[in-house]
């Protein structure tokens, strides 16, 4: 293997539910060295997406091996454990969401990459999706104006965890996303919800951010819905965008409230819908991490990134156990409080 080759080979851990999609990308992209997984059924699964990649049950294994990266698509309790090993080894690293269970572990993943000079990725690949990207451009370009207000519905009658709740399972994705369209951190976060299924597990959360410049969110996020729902919706001065990535549509709609005569007056103006790439969004962001460890340069979901995430997210889990306590940020986030993932 040439010196090339090495510094852009990557060892996945883990071949389950989500981390067979990045078995199969890093394999397409011929950047596949080796496989962790422990399951005889994961075994399997990886032996049929990557035929020609080794397959181990030992992690060590591939910490000792000469493979430039590591990607982890573990459970969460397992991240930072995992990860610290990892960039003590010397790897480059992309970590699935969230980063870690509370911020301060994360902050210490990020001190350790640095200190390592090792790349930190986090998968937040809804970030990478073409449509939100042509979403945040469109919005840089100023179309839509102010940004007012952002919403956003994750629902669907589906994978429901044991190990976390659905505002760690799902919220990370709309978190990551608004974080970016916004631009800036929110200064208050409450969060409510309710668990129905399982005891301190919530099934069904929602939580509103708000922000300095008057900016509002909220994020809705449920397992426990009879229908598919992944929709982004952009409220502006000038226009409104829906991002629906069920239907994969984006359409940018000509519609305001105008004042006239200090009477607020509906502008309905026609949907228009707006093209976009259809590359997968989970190929470009494995290739985001192959480019990061290459070039040397940050991807754009790197650990600082992956951290304001999970400051949002604990703050969120604070208000949620709280039963929907107003959460100031930043967060006094050295007093040994615990990001708690039950309710």
């Amino acid at each position: 293997m040439t010196e090339r080759e090495s510094t852009s080979r990557v060892a996945v851990i883990g071949c389950g539910h989500w981390g067979k999609n990045l078995v199969r990308n890093f394999h397409r992209l011929g950047a596949l060295e080796s496989i962790v997984e422990a399951t005889p059924a994961g075994r399997k699964v990886a032996a049929e997406l990557a035929p020609d990649a080794a397959i181990v049950e030992d992690f060590e294994v591939v910490l000792q091996s000469d493979v430039a990266g590591i990607v982890m698509a573990t459970p969460a309790v397992t991240h930072f454990e995992l990860a610290c090993r990892a960039l003590d080894a010397g790897k480059h690293l992309f970590v699935e969401k969230p980063l870690a269970l509370t911020y301060d572990e994360g902050a210490e993943l990020v001190r350790r990459a640095a200190a390592a000079d090792r790349i930190l990725m986090v998968g937040h690949v809804l970030e990478y999706h073409p449509g939100i990207r042509r979403l945040n451009d469109l919005i840089r370009e100023g179309e839509l104006g102010e940004i007012r207000y952002i919403y956003s519905n994750r629902l669907s009658l589906g994978k429901i965890r044991r190990e976390e709740n659905i505002l760690w399972s799902f919220a990370p994705h709309d978190i990551a996303v608004i974080l970016r369209l916004v631009g800036e951190m929110p200064v208050q976060v409450i969060a409510c919800g309710g668990n129905y299924l399982q005891p301190g597990i919530a099934d069904v959360t929602l939580t509103n951010l708000f922000f300095a410049s008057g900016i509002q969110a909220h994020i809705h996020v449920s397992w426990l819905h009879p229908f598919k729902e992944q929709r982004l919706v952009v409220i502006g001065s000038r226009k409104m965008a829906s991002f629906d990535d069920v239907a994969k549509e984006l359409v940018l709609y000509d519609q305001r409230v105008d004042l006239t005569d200090g009477e607020p007056v509906p502008i309905r103006g026609e949907g228009r819908v707006v093209a976009y790439d259809v590359d997968e969004p989970l190929e470009l962001e494995c290739r985001a991490f192959l480019e990061a460890m290459r070039s040397g340069r940050p991807p754009l979901t790197d650990g600082v990134s992956g951290l304001r995430v999970l400051e949002v997210l604990q703050a969120a889990q604070f208000s949620l156990s709280g039963q929907g306590e107003r959460i100031r940020l930043p967060l006094d986030l050295l007093g040994g409080q615990s990001g708690l993932i039950g309710s």
